[in-house]
């Protein structure tokens, strides 16, 4: 065996035994950078020409899981204490959206809304988020077309935010967080009896992602957030009629779609995912008032709800689809005017 053989991969494994896991993959290789320039004027020739450079990136680049994990999530929500974070299963959700990977595809249809105010029930406090329910026993509240070859019926939506402002989303695009998410319930009457068996097989729910961005004061959720005072604790529920939550979607028609799976357990890969481009202006002081809420019931220890989204996924072998040109992008630069998802 030559002597001089250091393989690269026990050097990296070395290195993060040394400064954690969770360390920067571009420090690792300067330091790997180093070591080979050093190597190379060693007598040990062969050595420096086996110690390659990765020239490639992690195929997952940094995240809210990784880059933040130790400001972030010191302990984590008990939804997530009996669950593996990265269940078997090749469709999970929260994915990074790369959008020059995504694909345009010219038979996506836009989606078409048609939400019944009438059929809005109660919003509530899971311990996990608040929702906001619906009556679906009928196809009062629905979607179609998009990706969808059924019609989907509302059942719920809610939000997924952060501690502060700086991240809270459960998707990121191009490794980008916004502030919250709001995600919109739907599931497959067609082929599904009740949400319960809609959510447990393929095809079975559509959920709408919409990000949240610092900006203008929303008239619409401000309904919403004067609410909360009244659920604040885990369990409370709260009489909440007529409200249309499509108040609450972009007016830009673009999306990305993608096949993937629920962000709280049972985690099942039933999700056609639909996310739309464009974000959606809310101030800080709304932001607030969902930090206001809290994860535990009365009479517990006070644990405030923040940061109550799923760490990003792996993408897989999985392909995103976008239902709008990628020349988009490309003629951004030239027109600023253009509104991209900032």
């Amino acid at each position: 065996m030559d002597s001089c053989l250091l393989p690269q991969d026990l050097v990296i494994t070395f290195l993060q035994a040394i400064w954690g896991p969770e360390q920067d993959f571009r420090l690792i290789m300067v330091v790997m950078s180093s070591l080979r320039a050093i190597l190379q004027a060693s007598p040990c020739r062969s050595l420096w020409r086996r110690f390659q450079i990765p020239t490639f990136m992690p195929a997952r680049p940094c995240s809210l899981y990784t880059c933040t994990y130790k400001t972030r999530n010191r302990a984590l929500h008990p939804l997530w204490e009996s669950v593996d974070l990265v269940p078997v299963g090749e469709r999970q959700s929260p994915i990074n959206i790369r959008w020059r990977d995504s694909v345009f595809d010219p038979a996506l249809k836009p989606l078409t809304v048609s939400y019944d105010p009438t059929t809005c029930l109660h919003v509530w406090n899971n311990g996990y988020s608040f929702l906001v329910e619906f009556e679906d026993s009928t196809d009062k509240s629905v979607i179609k077309g998009g990706p969808l070859e059924d019609n989907y019926r509302l059942k719920q939506f809610h939000f997924h935010w952060g501690a502060i402002d700086a991240w809270g989303s459960e998707h990121t695009v191009d490794s980008k967080c916004y502030p919250a998410e709001l995600h919109l319930v739907h599931w497959n009457a067609v082929k599904f009896e009740n949400f319960e068996d809609a959510a447990l097989e393929e095809h079975g729910l559509a959920v709408i992602g919409v990000f949240l961005k610092l900006g203008k004061h929303h008239q619409e959720l401000q309904k919403l957030v004067d609410t909360l005072p009244s659920i604040k604790h885990k369990d409370t529920l709260v009489e909440f009629g007529s409200f249309d939550p499509s108040c609450l979607m972009p007016a830009c028609p673009d999306y990305w779609t993608y096949s993937g799976s629920l962000t709280t357990p049972p985690l099942s890969e039933s999700v056609t995912w639909i996310i739309k481009k464009q974000p959606v202006e809310v101030d800080h002081d709304q932001l607030e008032q969902f930090r206001t809420l809290l994860f535990t019931s009365e009479g517990e220890k006070e644990k405030r709800m923040v940061d109550n989204f799923r760490p990003l996924q792996p993408l897989m072998n999985r392909t995103v689809r976008s239902s709008f040109r990628h020349d988009y992008v490309l003629n951004y630069k030239r027109n600023p005017s253009l509104q991209l998802a900032k």
